[in-house]
């Protein structure tokens, strides 16, 4: 199915990314390099709130990642203090564990309504189906901001 394929590539980067992060010490991670405006652990933990406000918001669910979370790696938002370790740890978790239950919650049937909306790149996303699609695009966004920012640590 088109959608499997979908969440199979959203799961892939970010193993991907988790991989390449890996062996970052929690310094790393925190490190907002000059020129930058937020740094790697900001990055990850934004991955998941997006996935959380355009999947589950958008289709009026409650998001299973909380509310706390999500407001604070929003769009719009900026690292306000260092993460602790605890926090990263759960940041990695929380990568592959949401695209986990969005699996469990697509194949439970849980998407039904979309409210539309346009992306900051002009795309129109009107079902849940299309945002699903356009996960990786703004995945592969923030690979990008990950590579710059590991490469000026």
């Amino acid at each position: 199915m088109k959608d499997q394929h979908n969440t199979y590539i959203f799961r892939h980067i970010r193993t991907a990314i988790l991989a390449f992060t890996e062996a970052l010490t929690l310094k790393q991670l925190n490190e907002i390099p000059t020129g930058f405006n937020n740094n790697i652990i900001w990055n990850l933990g934004h991955l998941v709130a997006t996935d959380q406000r355009i999947l589950y918001i958008r289709s009026g669910l409650q998001p299973p990642v909380s509310s706390e979370f999500i407001g604070k790696y929003q769009k719009g938002t900026k690292p306000e203090f260092l993460i602790e370790e605890k926090e990263a740890i759960e940041i990695k978790r929380l990568l592959l564990w949401s695209v986990d239950r969005l699996e469990e919650d697509y194949n439970n049937k849980i998407f039904v309504n979309y409210e539309e909306w346009t992306t900051p790149y002009g795309n129109t996303i009107s079902t849940f189906e299309e945002a699903l699609a356009f996960l990786p695009f703004h995945e592969g966004l923030h690979r990008g901001a990950i590579i710059a920012l590991k490469r000026h640590l």
